[in-house]
């Protein structure tokens, strides 16, 4: 019996020797598998990888190149402003040098219209007096 019980210990033995062997070739399969389909994603992944990059440089460029048109853009419109204030704290000098400008330009009017005044009244002076001449008795 006890050869029997020996026999039977030595075929369970080799069953699960065949078996764990077998389990050890059918999990190095798989492991091999997923070491090929974990390649193959990591190839196709790759480029999707690279695009992305590209996309992140491309949009970190355009968010700084956006940044620099908005702050010129913030200049521009400071200096506008500044120059609108200028021009119109220069407004009340412009009105004011117009208002003399324009008293000038009216003492001249009144000027030339007394000159005018003299000239017409030179040229009649002499036929008023030859009138006169005419009238004398002597």
């Amino acid at each position: 019996m006890s050869d029997l019980l020996l026999g039977i210990i030595a075929v369970s033995v080799l069953v699960m020797a065949v078996i764990q062997v077998t389990a050890i070739v059918l999990a190095a399969r798989v492991a091999r598998r997923l070491g090929d389909v974990a390649e193959r994603l990591e190839q196709d992944i790759r480029p999707i990888v690279t695009n992305l990059q590209v996309l992140t440089a491309e949009a970190a460029r355009t968010t700084v190149m956006a940044a620099a048109a908005v702050d010129r853009a913030d200049r521009l419109f400071a200096d506008v402003a500044q120059r609108v204030e200028q021009t119109l704290g220069a407004v009340p000098g412009l009105i004011e040098a117009a208002r003399n400008s324009f008293n000038v330009v009216s003492g001249l009017q009144g000027l030339l219209a007394a000159f005018r005044g003299l000239r017409s009244t030179s040229r009649r002076s002499p036929a008023h007096v030859e009138e006169e001449d005419a009238l004398f008795i002597g």
